[in-house]
Formats: structure tokens, sequence, C-alpha cells
């Protein structure tokens, strides 16, 4: 719900996802969504934003599966950006988390480059978007 949150490399590196424009979709039936945030303080601020939008009813036709955290740079987060992607993504169902990849930063085709990391992602995902 920010940019710059890694939702177009995500989506080239994880099959079946469409950007939604930093908008909640509208649909007529509901829509699964993933929310894409970086590990910064203002990207996680941006998911919590989105996520009270959501809790408190203000969005209508949206399947929240879950929030998939980017790290914002390589190694190690702060411990105070750890416990706010903690707190945060304790009202959500899922969480995600992909670690800095630098591969991705030089513009090398992330689904040749996709870290062990994401398997986690793409298995949930290819079960939760599966037809009944």
């Amino acid at each position: 719900m920010h940019g710059g949150a890694g939702v177009t490399t995500l989506e080239q590196a994880v099959p079946g996802g469409r950007d939604a424009g930093r908008a909640w979709p509208v649909a007529e039936q509901p829509q699964p969504v993933v929310l894409v945030a970086r590990s910064s303080a203002n990207g996680i601020a941006a998911a919590q934003n989105a996520i009270q939008q959501w809790a408190s009813g203000m969005v209508a036709g949206v399947d929240l599966l879950g929030l998939v955290v980017v790290a914002d740079a390589p190694g190690r987060r702060p411990r105070v950006l750890q416990d706010l992607v903690r707190l945060v993504s304790g009202a959500v169902p899922r969480l995600w988390e992909i670690p800095w990849m630098e591969p991705w930063r030089l513009g090398q085709p992330p689904a040749e480059n996709l870290p062990k990391q994401c398997a986690p992602l793409v298995r949930d995902l290819t079960r939760l978007t599966q037809p009944l």
C-alpha cells in the first residue's frame, strides 16, 4: 500500500499476482489480497494503516490473506522495526518475510533469483488461491 514496497518485483517472482496500484481492489466477489510493505518504519506504518482499514470493515470485497514484509536493507532488522512488524502482523492471518536480495536490486530477474524464504509464500498463495 506504499510505493517502493517491492510489489512489482514480487509480481515477477511469484506467479498469479497483480498490483492493485496502492488501492483496495473493487470487485463484486471477494478478491484474495496480500499486502506488501518494506520493513522500514514508513512501510510498516503504511501496512498498519491498510490493516486497520480492513479490520474496521471499511473495505468490502477483500479476502486478506496476509502481509509480505520485504527487507529494506541487508542484514538484521533493528529491534524496534522487528517489534513493529510483530505487532502489526498480529492483525493479519499470515506473515511472510522476504530477505534483502542484492540480485533484485541490480535488476536481475526475480524469478531466476528466488530466495528460499519465498517458498512458503509461493506454497501458501498457490494453496489459498486455488478454486474449490
